[in-house]
C-alpha cells in the first residue's frame, strides 16, 4: 500500500457516476427490457478504461473503476453473486424510511424524496431480500470481469496501485430477512464466509481491498432509541469480529475500511459521534481507515485524532471534499483540513480522499458530473498545496 512519503497521495471512496452510454443499458435492464449482452459488456470495458484515464487526469493517484461494473447499489450488488435470497415486493413501510434524523425531519425527507404517497422509493427499496436457502458466492463471473477490466484499465493509464471496493457484512444486503438460518447470528456469519471468495480474489489479482461499511455507523440512528448506546455498541463489536473473521489470512496492508454516515444529503442530527466508535473502527485488520470528515456535522472531529494514537504502520484516508454538496471545495480549504490531519497523525500516514461516492446506486448520483470532476481536481491541488506546507 502506498504512503505519503514525498508528497500527500490522493485517492477516493469508490463509487463514481456513470457515463450516459452505460446508463443506456442500466435503465433498459431495469425496466424489464433485454439489452444486448455482448454491447453491454464492451461499453462496461471502455468506460473503465475511460474512467480510470480520467482519474489519473483529475491527480487521483490511487483509483478505481468506478463500481461501474456493480449492479443496483454499492451493498445491494451481491444480491447477484450471492445464492440463497429471494426477492418480495415489500409490504408496509419503506425499510430505509427509518432512524431518529428521519424522524425529527420527517416533512424534509418527504419532500427531499419526493413522496406524496410514501410509495415513491428508490429502485433498490422496492423489494425484501428474503435469505431462502444457504448463502454461498456464485459471482465469479462478474468479480473476474471487474478485475480484468480494471487490470486494462490501470495498464493502459499506467497506474501501478487501485483498489476495488466491496461491502463488509454488516452492509450487504441491508434490511435482510432471515427465513432459513436458526439465528441471525448464523446467517452474518455465513454471509461473511461467503464474500470472503470474493475479498480473497481482488487482493490475490494485485489490487487494494476496499471494504464499505456504511451501516458501521448508520445502524446507531436506527436503533437509538429505543436502544441504547450500549445495544449498539454490542451490535457493532459482534460485526467488526465478523468482518475480521472474513478478513483472515488477507495482509493487513491490502485492506482499506470505509466508514461513513450514510450518503443521503439530509440534517444527520443523530449521526452517532466518531469519538465513540473510533476504537472499534480501529480494531478492523485493515491497512487503511476511510473516514467521513468534510461534511459540515463531522468535520470538527478532525480533533478526535489529537487523543487517539493512529496505530504504528496505518494510513488515514480523510474525506476532505463532500459527494453531499455541489458546492466546490477550494483547494486552500481542502490543504487546511489535510494540514490538520498531518499535525495528528504524520504527513507520511495521511492520504487524501472523499466523504463518500458520488454514486450509490447506478442511476442515483449525488452531484453533477462536472462538479464531481471539479471536486477531484481541487482535493488534488489542495493536496499539492499541503505537501508544499
Amino acid at each position: 500500500m502506498k504512503r505519503s512519503v514525498d508528497r500527500i497521495l490522493t485517492t477516493h471512496t469508490g463509487s463514481l457516476i456513470r457515463p450516459p452510454r452505460l446508463l443506456e443499458f442500466v435503465k433498459a435492464r431495469q425496466a424489464g427490457q433485454a439489452i444486448d449482452q455482448s454491447a453491454y459488456e464492451a461499453t462496461l470495458e471502455d468506460s473503465v478504461r475511460e474512467v480510470v484515464a480520467r482519474q489519473v487526469e483529475a491527480g487521483i493517484d490511487i483509483p478505481n473503476d468506478g463500481e461501474f461494473g456493480k449492479s443496483t447499489s454499492w451493498s445491494l450488488y451481491v444480491l447477484k453473486r450471492l445464492s440463497g435470497f429471494e426477492l418480495r415486493e415489500v409490504k408496509g413501510a419503506n425499510p430505509f424510511a427509518r432512524g431518529a434524523d428521519r424522524l425529527r425531519f420527517a416533512d424534509f425527507y418527504a419532500e427531499l424524496e419526493g413522496r406524496g404517497d410514501g410509495k415513491d422509493w428508490s429502485n433498490v427499496t422496492r423489494r425484501d431480500a428474503v435469505c431462502v436457502g444457504p448463502i454461498t458466492y456464485n459471482g465469479l463471473f462478474e468479480l473476474q470481469r471487474d478485475i480484468d477490466n480494471l487490470r486494462a484499465a490501470t495498464n493502459a493509464a499506467g497506474v501501478d496501485e487501485a483498489f476495488l471496493p466491496v461491502a463488509a457484512p454488516s452492509s450487504a444486503i441491508p434490511d435482510r430477512k432471515n427465513e432459513y438460518y436458526k439465528t441471525d447470528e448464523d446467517l452474518i456469519v455465513a454471509l461473511a464466509e461467503a464474500l470472503r471468495t470474493e475479498y480473497r480474489a481482488i487482493v490475490d489479482a494485485g489490487f487494494l481491498l476496499q471494504v464499505d461499511d456504511a451501516r458501521a455507523a448508520v445502524t446507531y440512528d436506527r436503533m437509538v432509541p429505543p436502544a441504547s448506546f450500549e445495544d449498539y455498541f454490542k451490535w457493532l463489536e459482534r460485526h467488526v469480529e465478523i468482518l475480521n473473521h472474513a478478513l483472515e489470512g488477507i495482509p493487513q496492508d491490502r485492506i482499506r475500511y470505509h466508514v461513513c454516515w450514510g450518503s443521503w444529503p439530509g440534517p444527520h442530527t443523530t449521526d452517532v459521534p466518531l469519538r465513540k466508535i473510533v476504537d472499534l473502527i480501529l480494531k478492523v485488520n485493515a491497512g487503511a481507515y476511510l473516514l467521513e470528515a468534510a461534511n459540515p456535522r463531522h468535520e470538527h472531529e478532525w480533533k478526535v485524532w489529537q487523543e487517539v494514537k493512529l496505530p504504528p504502520g496505518k494510513i488515514l484516508v480523510p474525506g476532505v471534499v463532500s459527494h453531499g454538496t455541489n458546492v466546490v471545495e477550494h483547494p486552500e480549504l481542502i490543504a487546511e483540513r489535510l494540514t490538520r490531519f498531518a499535525s495528528c497523525v504524520g504527513r507520511e500516514n495521511l492520504i487524501a480522499g472523499t466523504d463518500c461516492g458520488f454514486a450509490q446506486e447506478e442511476i442515483n448520483r449525488r452531484v453533477h458530473p462536472s462538479i464531481m470532476w471539479a471536486k477531484l481536481e481541487a482535493m488534488a491541488e489542495g493536496a499539492r498545496i499541503a505537501s508544499r506546507a
